[in-house]
């Protein structure tokens, strides 16, 4: 294990910054391989998003990499837009998989406290369903909590533009910019549902 990994490993095994439960999951790991595997890399952000096994670590969808996810968004959607196009919203939904709801409530309250108004659906929705929202509302963006075809323990934080589809690469690669040049975690700004 080289030396940025370890950092991250006891980081999160010790910060209270992240809760108790992360910190227990992550304490209560033995295994040299998948302590690697979940604290070796950023799980990546791509055209579409991102995906990956749920789980305590960097390479994995947990709420703070969420966060971290709809921090650099919310960082994008500011360079791009004026006061006034913020205005118009990021449209959110989810899915039925385990911690959908939880993860895209994350993200929305991210974006929220960015000041970048979020509609937010009241229940699990088919993916078509947000692209809809995204032009009937005239939103400047989009994102679904899925993982599609994966298996159970996957999730996912797909990202779309202002015409409803996914973001085109020059978007995303402005996004995977922002989120690039995140610190830590605990530099990611976000806020409670109350």
């Amino acid at each position: 294990m080289n030396i940025k990994m370890i950092e991250a490993y006891n980081d999160w095994k010790t910060n209270p910054f992240f809760d108790e439960k992360t910190r227990a999951e992550v304490n209560a790991l033995t295994d040299m391989k998948e302590i690697e595997d979940r604290f070796y890399k950023n799980l990546e952000f791509g055209t579409g998003g991102m995906r990956g096994l749920m789980g305590a670590g960097l390479n994995r969808m947990n709420k703070y990499v969420i966060r971290r996810a709809a921090f650099g968004l919310a960082k994008y959607l500011k360079s791009e837009y004026s006061k006034e196009e913020l205005a118009r919203g990021v449209a959110i939904d989810y899915d039925s998989r385990n911690n959908s709801r939880d993860f895209a409530l994350e993200a929305a309250l991210t974006l929220c406290r960015q000041g970048i108004h979020v509609y937010f659906m009241k229940q699990m929705m088919p993916t078509p369903v947000l692209s809809y929202t995204v032009r009937a509302l005239g939103c400047i963006s989009g994102a679904t909590v899925t993982a599609s075809h994966n298996p159970k323990e996957y999730n996912g934080f797909k990202v779309y533009n202002a015409t409803g589809c996914q973001m085109l690469d020059c978007e995303a690669d402005r996004v995977i910019e922002n989120i690039n040049a995140i610190g830590d975690f605990s530099s990611v700004e976000s806020m409670s549902l109350e």
